[in-house]
């Protein structure tokens, strides 16, 4: 075990217990006091890799075993950001149990068994790394911000019956802003990101330059931040500039389609400089929706406001009569490629819903019947046959 920390009592104050600059606070201790009580460590989850994790210590920095918490439910799998009792004497030692998560960044498996996998946990910021360097894929920016703002209270995730606290804030940051060839396209690129990133702050940024990087600095200073996006969007680059160090290996993405190799290959929580902590995370390849109608609902909230003006409650924006969504496609203030989009996550959010939820399954079912008899009734009176 490292001695970087003088050995402390879980009990201090906030403000002189050596895991304040990893996030302890007062409501972490009162969580903490009964595993203090039984003479447990509290300990932040810095890395994990293959069933042991690293966990820093008001004594320093162990590498623990993971066996002594649940493993079959991929909702209880320790993850990087997780607070976390630890025996302090075992050999090797273990972690004993997870402290409720106050929320977790949550995506949906290529499992077909409909799983959910944690990327990461009690996070205040929520990051969105997009590279300028290509063409902007407005869609999967779209569903990184619905699972973003989808993204809860931990609780329930640990089988608490509390709640979760505040939902992380969601923040674009547009990375190599110093590849756009001129102040004005970057005007006009940050306006369109603006526009479908509804309710999360734009930040352009260059780390080869600094150009947001004081902007992005302020806002992480505080809390705990997560950097997601694809490979070779910037992320490791963006940590290094926070860090002013090179901590996270970095490789140049090809030209072609912007596309990096893995370099970061595990979730790592970093304490800033200047305050506040990063967890920098692998590129995503897929990103699947877990629960996320709130999400999707909050990133195309002009469609649901639209919807609102439907003559019928129950409007699928497919051509019913007096569809307000149809009629902003028509006249030109909303896009087909918008609606197409917001089509596309509700129906794959439903999909996963549905497969742990017998009461979706059989809405969606009784939907699928009705919209297939709406069909046939229409071929038929299109063919005559309706007497």
């Amino acid at each position: 075990m490292s001695s970087s920390f003088p050995t402390a009592h879980s009990g201090l104050p906030a403000l002189s217990h050596p895991l304040t600059p990893y996030g302890w606070d007062d409501a972490w201790a009162t969580a903490f006091a009964p595993y203090a009580a039984q003479g447990l460590l509290p300990g932040r989850v810095v890395r994990v890799d293959r069933g042991r994790c690293d966990v820093i210590t008001p004594s320093g920095t162990l590498r623990a075993d993971t066996a002594f918490v649940v493993p079959r439910d991929p909702m209880r799998i320790i993850c990087t950001g997780d607070w976390v009792a630890v025996d302090p004497d075992g050999d090797p030692r273990f972690v004993r149990t997870l402290l409720p998560r106050r929320t977790a960044f949550v995506r949906s498996t290529s499992s077909q068994r409909s799983e959910g996998q944690v990327l990461a946990t009690n996070i205040d910021h929520i990051v969105i790394c997009v590279s300028l360097a290509v063409e902007l894929d407005l869609g999967r920016l779209e569903r990184f911000l619905a699972l973003a703002l989808s993204s809860s209270g931990g609780d329930a995730l640990l089988g608490g019956s509390e709640g979760g606290r505040e939902q992380p804030a969601a923040v674009v940051v547009l990375t190599k802003a110093d590849l756009v060839p001129d102040a004005a396209t970057l005007a006009h690129l940050t306006e369109d990101i603006a526009a479908v990133a509804l309710g999360a702050q734009v930040i352009a940024v260059s780390s080869h330059t600094g150009e947001g990087v004081d902007v992005f600095t302020a806002l992480v200073s505080s809390g705990t931040s997560v950097l997601l996006g694809i490979s070779g969007a910037g992320k490791s680059t963006l940590a290094n500039t926070l860090l002013g160090d090179e901590v996270m290996a970095v490789k140049a993405a090809r030209d072609v389609d912007g596309k990096g190799r893995h370099t970061t290959t595990t979730r790592n929580l970093l304490v800033l400089p200047n305050g506040g902590v990063l967890i920098d995370t692998p590129g995503l390849r897929g990103v699947g929706l877990w629960d996320a109608e709130t999400g999707v609902e909050q990133v195309f909230s002009e469609i649901e406001a639209l919807a609102g003006e439907c003559r019928f409650h129950d409007c699928a924006h497919a051509g019913e009569p007096g569809c307000a969504v149809v009629a902003a496609v028509e006249d030109g203030s909303l896009s087909v490629r918008r609606l197409d989009s917001y089509r596309k996550l509700l129906r794959e959010n439903q999909r996963i819903v549905a497969k742990t939820d017998a009461r979706v399954r059989t809405e969606l079912t009784r939907e699928w019947k009705r919209r297939g008899a709406e069909g046939r009734a229409a071929m038929e009176a299109k063919r005559g046959r309706v007497r």
